[in-house]
C-alpha cells in the first residue's frame, strides 16, 4: 500500500507535517498515514485528517528503539514517502531508517512538492544563503523541523482506521539515567513575541532596558551567541541562529543586533521582523519588515512609553 507517511515521537509536531502533508497525499491519490507510539493521540490525528494511525505497541519509553519496527513496516506497506519530525530524536530515528531502507535522506526541508512524477523538497545550505533543491527516489526519507508548517485543522466528525501493531524494539539499546535540562524562563522556541538582544546593548545593566520592552510587548528574551556565550548575560538555550534556537514567533524585535547570516537563519521563519541598530547598513535591515535606524537607549525608552499608552 503505497501512501504518505508521518511520523514524530512529538504529537504536536507530527500534526504540524500533517498540514504539509494532506494537500500531498491529495494530490497523489494516495492516503495520508501517521505512525505513532502515543496510542492515545490516535483519534486526534484522524481528527487532522490521517486515513490511517498504526500505533506501535512495546512496553519501551524511549522512541529511538523503535527503528526496527518503523522499517519493518515501511517495507511491509513501501510508503511513497516517509516525513519524520525534525527533533534530536526524531532525526536520529530518520538516520537509522533510512540506512536500513538502503535510500536516501533529505534533513531539515523546509517545502515539499510533487513535480514531474516525483517527490522534490528543498532546504537551506550555508546559514540560508542558498536553497537546495532534491529529487527523491523510491521511499522518500525526510526530515521537517518543528513549526515549519502550522497545526492542521480539526474536524471530529473524520473517519479513519486505527491499526495496533506489537513493535519489535532495538533491544540493543539501554538507557540508565535521565538528567533533564533545567530550563531558565520560557522556551523561546514556542513563544509568540520576542525581543532579542545583541551587542548593541553597552552594559549587563542596559539589560533592564530589554527587559522592560519585553515586558511591555508581553514577549519573552533572546539574544545572539556572544550575549550567552560570551557575555553570559542570558542563558545559552536563548540564544538564537545557525548553531543555536529556530525561532517561529508573530513578532519578532532585535536591539542592537547587526543581524549576521548565523542568526538571520534563526529568525527567517518569523512573521514579522523589526530591528532597531544605529548602523544603517546593518544586515539586519535587509531581513527586516520595519526598521529604525538610531540609538537604542533613545528609542527603546520611547517605544516602551507609546506601547504602554495604547493598553
Amino acid at each position: 500500500m503505497a501512501g504518505i507517511w508521518i511520523y514524530s515521537e512529538d504529537t504536536i509536531v507530527a500534526q504540524q507535517l500533517m498540514t504539509m502533508a494532506r494537500p500531498l497525499a491529495d494530490k497523489l491519490g494516495q492516503p495520508l498515514c501517521v505512525v505513532t507510539i502515543a496510542e492515545q493521540a490516535a483519534p486526534e490525528f484522524v481528527a487532522a485528517g490521517a486515513n490511517k494511525v498504526f500505533v506501535l505497541k512495546n512496553d519501551s519509553d524511549w522512541p529511538e528503539s523503535y527503528a526496527p519496527a518503523l522499517v519493518a513496516l515501511a517495507e511491509q506497506e513501501t510508503p511513497t514517502a516517509f516525513f519524520i519530525g525534525a527533533t534530536f530524536r526524531g532525526k536520529d530515528l530518520a538516520a537509522k531508517i533510512a540506512a536500513r531502507l538502503k535510500t536516501g535522506l533529505v534533513t531539515d526541508a523546509f517545502a515539499v512538492r510533487f513535480e514531474n512524477g516525483e517527490i522534490e523538497t528543498d532546504r537551506a545550505m550555508y546559514g540560508g544563503l542558498a536553497v537546495c533543491t532534491e529529487i527523491l527516489k523510491g521511499i522518500a526519507v525526510v526530515t521537517i523541523p518543528p513549526r515549519t508548517f502550522d497545526m492542521p485543522a480539526k474536524d471530529s466528525g473524520r473517519s479513519g482506521e486505527i491499526v495496533t501493531i506489537d513493535a519489535s524494539i532495538d533491544a540493543t539499546m539501554a538507557v540508565e539515567n535521565v538528567c533533564p535540562i533545567v530550563r531558565q524562563g520560557a522556551d523561546i522556541t514556542k513563544t509568540e513575541k520576542l525581543v532579542c538582544v545583541g551587542r548593541g546593548l553597552a552594559k549587563q545593566v542596559d539589560m533592564k532596558l530589554a527587559e522592560d520592552l519585553a515586558g511591555a510587548l508581553g514577549a519573552e528574551l533572546g539574544c545572539t551567541r556572544s550575549i550567552a556565550e560570551d557575555y553570559h548575560w542570558l542563558p545559552n538555550e536563548t540564544y538564537i541562529g545557525l548553531s543555536g534556537q529556530k525561532i517561529k514567533p508573530v513578532l519578532y524585535l532585535s536591539m542592537g543586533v547587526s543581524g549576521q547570516v548565523q542568526h538571520i537563519a534563526g529568525i527567517r521563519d518569523s512573521k514579522v521582523i523589526v530591528a532597531i541598530d544605529s548602523n544603517e547598513n546593518a544586515p539586519i535591515f535587509a531581513a527586516a519588515d520595519y526598521g529604525i535606524v538610531g540609538d537604542l537607549y533613545e528609542i527603546v525608552p520611547l517605544l516602551i512609553e507609546a506601547i504602554k499608552n495604547q493598553k
